[in-house]
């Protein structure tokens, strides 16, 4: 099955382009938020988080310490490679247990899927897809974006951008961008890409 990742920095606005292709019927798989839920659902996991970051990094009914986690693991880019190393693979497992589904349906019905992720390339999970599809944004946008949706202050913003890869990095490795600056139509872009994904599965291209 055709396996498209939609990727962006935080503020580019890849949810909202998922948003629309959900609207059009194709699946989505966040992959931000099955790691969170992987984080209190997966025992394996857990127990390699207690052992890492201390017993106490989850409450007593089992929730993570989501805040103290993040305090931790933003100042500390070695213990944030550590916790995307026990992560991801946790992730990538769920994924393709989420895919087994459509699979089993015809490309008329479902012609191919999406895999949201903020970390598509830091993760190598790009390698897993058909296509990869990065959702650029300017800067100063992505900013305020962020800080209307957040509340959050411009060294916090700055901190989480420069946690993830430059944007001519991901470009690189990208087969497709979609821009979404204010200035392009996101939903016409969407609808190229649909158009041309789902020709491409059902030909078998």
């Amino acid at each position: 099955m055709l396996k498209l990742g939609i990727t962006g920095g935080i503020g580019s606005g890849k949810s909202t382009v998922c948003e629309v292709f959900k609207v059009l019927g194709i699946p989505v798989f966040n992959s931000d938020e099955e790691a969170r839920n992987v984080m209190v659902q997966n025992p394996s996991l857990v127990e390699k988080i207690r052992s890492h970051f201390g017993q106490d990094i989850y409450f007593k009914n089992g929730d993570l310490d989501r805040n103290r986690l993040s305090s931790l693991v933003f100042k500390d880019p070695e213990k944030l490679s550590l916790l995307n190393a026990l992560v991801h693979p946790a992730v990538f497992e769920a994924f393709d247990q989420w895919i087994i589904p459509y699979e089993n349906l015809g490309k008329e019905q479902i012609p191919f899927v999406i895999k949201e992720a903020a970390l598509m390339f830091e993760s190598k999970s790009y390698l897993q897809n058909s296509f990869n599809v990065l959702v650029w944004a300017p800067l100063e946008i992505r900013i305020k974006r962020i800080k209307e949706r957040e509340n959050w202050d411009e060294e916090k913003i700055m901190a989480r951008i420069k946690n993830q890869w430059p944007e001519n990095e991901k470009i690189k490795l990208s087969d497709y961008l979609i821009y979404n600056d204010e200035k392009h139509s996101l939903n016409r872009q969407v609808m190229v890409l649909f158009n041309l994904f789902k020709k491409m599965a059902i030909q078998n291209l």
